[in-house]
């Protein structure tokens, strides 16, 4: 039996196929696949007016059509109007196209226009056959998103017969009037088929009010959906943890140090969500250096003393093994019982604390994702924490979600989220922000030096290194790559072993044994190396307050959240801390930008700000691995105010318009189940 065409019209498997690579699998998803630009094939252009550099469409007659092979095999086609010759080169061309250009045949080419040895020319234009009897087009020619195999024609037809049915409203006019909205189906009609008055500037800046209305329609979806996430999780039943004043209070006691303001307001947000019978998502955010792993360590000392188990997740080994390291002995004096997995243990150790784990024996484990990989339970998981939260994707959250039952999740980054990002790819989670310093911290100052001064900053580093200091000198890669010449971690370390052999110098990457990385940063921060050369494994999480000077090769190859990363390593001692950023001319514009911006800010959240303007929220979420759709038309630097006003309405909808909220999501989400799932 053949199977029904998911669309309202009759799609061949060949095609649907390729329409679902584009993410189009039914007619409204069709509609919604807009434009990326459009082209003027409103008019032609007699060849005598031609002038090199202009695309044009002309009308002509085929003269002759031959294969040449000198430079390279190619297709040559002269053609002629009323006022002049042109010629046409295909360099990639099916032996049909020759039995197709025909002498006497009469096309449309359309394309750049160029100046040839034997005239002007066009290579490789857009053509169809066309006589003085063929009507142009009454609009712009819309350019659609495409994927191999399907031309720009085939889409076109399909998204024709999806637009051939009336295109219902989600809002009612009078939501329209109040937020200022054209109708959507009048909007998503001009944008597929503007008219030849229609401003191509507004249309291309994506300014048109028809590009709002897309925008402001998409955001809604995406707050209805966030927002619904968090009301499904606030229905579900947990149990509360709510707070002993046992282990907590004896913790902070044993602090050497009091909790920041800062850090005291998030704790009892957390604290307070630990107690309520619903599961608690809720990420903790502060700069590099805040103390979020105190409060973390909080938050897992509150789920202890109610009975049940912790679990402390980090991406990486040398981050987990870190975290391990400082807070075991801490909480051990207080009768906490903790468990290290990682992948790097031997197969008896960590059998025997699944077991531990398994049995009730331990209190909190420590990990990477090893505690979510391997097949060993929780026997009462009642808190996850998970740090760098970015780096795991949603299913990877989810599997260490389903080792105990519903338990509380605290995520944190150290990667501060611009507000716009918290407001929409975050608004199914409770937010609590670290935006102080613990005192004491050391400010770091930043230079920014050619590559060509080498020779001074070695002098620095042995300098600071003969005088009890300790440095990192970070490479951006392991080993030579042919594309991209860049100094690498063991050529560096090569080199500066000759150059400063009076200094103990180690080396840690990322192809390192486990153990072996462990150990190596184990003498740095002992003290029995003085000048670590790195890769960026070090960019999260590793504390040696000794170490105030750090070197960054490469610091124009690098992003913003991973320079402020890299650099939050040092400034955590007493001494005056430096952060020297090694750049290669000739240096991009957008590596520029991000020079300057690293180099003039040091508030995590104002470059977490930049970083969202030079580069947009994919890269800044990690899209490909959060499970978040990137938002398509709208903007959420230049689009605040959308943002905020669907914000607002999705509140109402959710409140008192249950049957809008479900027509709105159907269009703009379909079967996708959520653009939050957890």
């Amino acid at each position: 039996m053949k199977a029904a065409s998911p669309f309202s019209f009759p799609v061949s498997p060949a095609l649907t196929t390729k329409l679902a690579k584009l993410g189009l699998t039914r007619d409204a998803d069709l509609v919604l696949h807009l434009p990326l630009r459009w082209e003027d094939e409103t008019h032609l252009t007699p060849i005598r007016d031609l002038l090199p550099g202009q695309t044009a469409q002309v009308q002509a007659v085929v003269t002759d059509a031959s294969v040449a092979y000198r430079p390279r095999r190619m297709l040559t086609v002269t053609v002629e109007d009323a006022g002049g010759v042109l010629g046409i080169r295909f360099l990639n061309f099916y032996p049909s196209h020759l039995k197709l250009f025909q002498p006497g045949e009469s096309f449309r080419f359309n394309g750049e226009v160029r100046g040839g040895f034997l005239g002007l020319e066009m290579v490789h234009p857009r053509f169809a056959k066309a006589d003085d009897a063929t009507p142009l087009p009454a609009q712009l020619t819309p350019v659609y998103p495409t994927t191999a195999g399907l031309g720009q024609a085939t889409l076109r037809r399909a998204v024709e017969r999806a637009l051939a049915a009336p295109i219902s409203d989600t809002l009612p006019a009078d939501w329209l009037a109040e937020f200022g909205l054209p109708e959507l189906e009048a909007s998503i009609r001009l944008l597929h088929q503007p008219p030849l008055d229609c401003p191509l500037a507004e249309l291309e800046s994506r300014s048109h009010p028809a590009w709002q209305r897309l925008a402001f329609d998409e955001l809604l979806a995406q707050q209805l959906s966030l927002a619904t996430a968090r009301r499904q999780r606030k229905s579900r039943p947990t149990l509360p943890l709510p707070p002993r004043q046992q282990l907590t209070a004896a913790f902070t006691h044993a602090l050497p140090f009091e909790l920041t303001a800062a850090q005291a307001h998030a704790w009892q947000e957390i604290s307070a969500d630990l107690a309520q019978p619903h599961p608690m998502r809720r990420l903790l955010q502060g700069d590099v250096g805040s103390g979020k792993t105190v409060v973390a360590a909080l938050a897992c000392l509150q789920a202890i003393e109610n009975g049940f188990q912790a679990a402390f997740m980090a991406p990486t080994e040398i981050l987990a093994e870190q975290h391990y390291r400082k807070l075991a002995p801490l909480l051990s004096e207080l009768g906490v019982r903790c468990a290290w997995i990682s992948g790097s243990q031997r197969k008896a150790e960590r059998t025997a604390a699944w077991q531990a784990i398994a049995a009730g024996e331990a209190d909190l484990a420590f990990g990477t994702h090893a505690l979510f990989q391997e097949a060993g339970s929780f026997v009462r998981l009642g808190l996850a924490v998970v740090d760098e939260q970015h780096r795991f994707g949603v299913g990877q959250r989810l599997a260490l979600m389903q080792k105990g039952i519903e338990p509380h999740q605290l995520m944190m980054s150290a990667t501060p989220i611009p507000r716009t990002l918290a407001m929409s790819f975050f608004a199914d989670l409770d937010v609590s922000v670290i935006d102080e310093l613990p005192p004491g911290r050391t400010p770091i100052v930043t230079k920014l030096v050619n590559a060509a001064r080498r020779d001074d900053v070695l002098a620095r580093v042995r300098e600071a290194c003969l005088a009890g200091g300790q440095t990192y000198w970070v490479c951006p890669l392991i080993e030579e790559s042919e594309k991209l010449q860049l100094q690498t971690a063991q050529d560096t370390y090569a080199a500066l072993v000759e150059q400063l052999s009076e200094l103990r110098i180690g080396l840690v990457h990322g192809r390192l044994k486990p153990n072996e990385k462990l150990a190596v940063m184990a003498a740095f921060q002992a003290h029995e190396i003085d000048l670590l050369v790195a890769t960026t494994v070090i960019e999260v999480g590793v504390d040696v307050p000794n170490a105030a000077l750090m070197v960054i090769e490469h610091a124009e190859r690098m992003g913003l959240a991973q320079l402020h990363q890299l650099r939050g390593r040092v400034g955590r001692g007493s001494r005056e801390s430096v952060c020297v950023l090694l750049y290669q001319t000739p240096v991009s514009e957008l590596a520029r930008a991000r020079l300057k911006v690293i180099f003039e800010l040091t508030d995590g959240f104002e470059i977490a700000r930049q970083d969202l303007l030079l580069r947009g929220p994919g890269e800044l979420l990690g899209h490909r691995q959060s499970g978040l759709p990137m938002l398509r038309f709208a903007d959420l630097e230049r689009d605040v105010a959308l943002l905020e006003a669907a914000r607002n309405l999705a509140q109402r909808c959710l409140a008192h318009h249950p049957d809008i909220t479900a027509r709105h999501l159907e269009r703009w989400i379909g079967s996708r189940q959520s653009l939050s799932t957890i």
